[in-house]
């Protein structure tokens, strides 16, 4: 059994996957598309790699806004849960996902990653941290 974490935005999808274990996070792809509505092709893809990687429950980044209050984005983010929810029949669980994007900036700077270079990492990246959040949570009990 995996664990499948997602970072939704309006033209990516950043995916990461745990190890057998639930112990780390890892990277895979950033699913993109072509415009915000369009996302049939997206959940497919998620679909394939779900069955690939034998995922039992998903992770979804929620874009809270600073001050605790739900936005337009993480509006979207509880729609899209719910279709993937439907699609898959795997449980989807929200997590805050405030200040990822920062730290996976931070880290691609730190690593060396170019700026101009730095967009095409950061969603896979956020995927990754949201992830590696929840499965130290529960390892942690």
């Amino acid at each position: 059994m995996r664990i499948m974490g997602l970072d939704y935005g309006s033209k990516t999808i950043g995916v990461a996957i745990s190890d057998p274990l639930l112990i780390t996070a890892q990277g895979i792809e950033i699913i993109r598309r072509d415009s915000e509505n369009k996302i049939r092709k997206s959940l497919a893809r998620i679909e394939e790699l779900i069955a690939e990687y034998e995922v039992a429950k998903i992770i979804l980044g929620y874009p809270k806004n600073m001050d605790d209050s739900i936005g337009e984005r993480a509006e979207k983010t509880e729609a899209f849960k719910e279709r993937l929810e439907r699609r898959t029949g795997l449980e989807v669980i929200l997590r805050d996902e405030r200040l990822t994007t920062v730290a996976a900036n931070e880290i691609m700077i730190e690593s060396g990653i170019r700026r101009e270079n730095r967009s095409k990492y950061v969603d896979e990246i956020a995927a990754m941290l949201i992830l590696q959040e929840y499965l130290d949570e529960i390892a942690n009990g």
